[in-house]
């Protein structure tokens, strides 16, 4: 039995149409066609947004990579320009390169600055220059590291003051220049004595990595700051301390009149300065500020001025009243003691008021024992 084929009926489209995707050309004129726009999968949208995503990353990034070049570019000038502070370790810090204009010596003041960093902390960093072995050379601001490293070594302060802010200058400025910025630094403290500057013009003219080796041209570099009349009293200390300076234990006590006379009288008079020298070791290491200063003005032709005692119902003067000073080093920084008749003084950065009553009560009581 065969089958029977069937037959279907299909209706075929008048126009003719195209595969999806295809372009669909329609005969308007003779010349002219219009063209139906692609249709777009969801694969070519895609690659298509990612493009146009990486482009703008790129561009960010290009942005980016500008702004920190220029940062970078101003961080360097500004490091340059010493505005740029850092902490740096103590012990990586050396004094070696300048001469200081600071005598060694009692430094009343140090335990002022010792409170003053403790409380309030540092207003101006010191001044550094790079050197060998990664240490740094200290250029200014001798006084705040020496404050530094006594709260270091104080009760509790090793950690909190073991790093010092500093500006870390130009590895290229020349040692006069050094020399000058220390200097003027200090000149705007007005206590630093006539003796000192002129020690700091003899330590620069002596110095080997300088190009002056006279100490009165010395004074004119270092001293441009100042006025001509300081200059001229300045070139008179200097040839009082090139003289005798190594036998005077206070030289920061000097006033000037009293250095400019003495000059004078060493100038006008070859054979004072060995007699002096002698009187001076004459009286002692362990003189006092007052006893040396009366030699000095007996040398210099003026008065000496003392200030006597009165025993009590005599109208006869009485020798003054010896006293012992000294100086101390301790943690919490320089301890000055000043001893008289019926007097003991101890000056120290430390508030006694906040100590026990009882622990100090049996502080004193162990002091007076060993005194005894």
């Amino acid at each position: 039995m065969s089958k029977k084929r069937r037959v279907f009926d299909i209706d075929m489209p008048e126009e003719e149409t195209f595969p999806a995707g295809k372009v669909e050309a329609k005969l308007e004129t003779k010349s002219t066609f219009r063209l139906k726009p692609k249709r777009r999968g969801p694969m070519a949208s895609a690659i298509t947004e990612n493009a146009e995503s990486l482009k703008d990353r790129a561009a960010t990034e290009a942005q980016i990579r500008a702004e920190n070049d220029q940062l970078a570019h101003e961080y360097v000038q500004r490091k340059v320009d010493g505005l740029i502070i850092e902490l740096l370790p103590l012990d990586a810090i050396v004094t070696d390169k300048l001469a200081r204009d600071r005598l060694a010596g009692i430094d009343d003041e140090l335990a002022e600055l010792v409170t003053s960093i403790s409380e309030i902390g540092l207003s101006n960093p010191i001044r550094v220059q790079k050197a060998v072995g990664g240490r740094y050379e200290l250029i200014q601001g001798f006084r705040r590291l020496q404050a530094y490293k006594a709260l270091k070594d104080s009760e509790g302060g090793g950690d909190r003051y073991a790093t010092i802010p500093a500006v870390v200058v130009a590895d290229d400025e020349a040692l006069e220049v050094l020399y000058r910025k220390m200097v003027d630094e200090n000149l705007v403290r007005k206590d630093i004595s006539f003796a000192e500057m002129a020690m700091l013009a003899l330590k620069y003219a002596q110095d080997a990595h300088t190009d002056c080796n006279d100490p009165e041209k010395a004074v004119t570099i270092l001293f441009k700051s100042v006025g001509y009349q300081k200059r001229s009293y300045i070139r008179g200390f200097v040839g009082l301390m090139d003289k005798i300076g190594g036998s005077i234990k206070f030289p920061a006590d000097i006033s000037r009149a009293l250095g400019l006379e003495l000059r004078k009288q060493l100038d006008a008079d070859a054979t004072l300065a060995q007699k002096l020298v002698m009187d001076l070791a004459a009286a002692g290491a362990g003189r006092l500020v007052e006893e040396e200063a009366e030699i000095l003005r007996r040398a210099a032709g003026l008065d000496v001025v003392v200030k006597p005692t009165r025993a009590k119902g005599q109208g006869a003067k009485t020798p003054r009243q010896p006293k012992t000073v000294f100086t101390i080093a301790r943690p919490e920084g320089v301890v000055k003691c000043i001893a008289t008749a019926g007097r003991l003084e101890v000056r120290v950065a430390k508030d006694f008021s906040t100590v026990d009553r009882r622990k100090l009560e049996q502080a004193i009581q162990k002091l007076l024992i060993e005194i005894e």
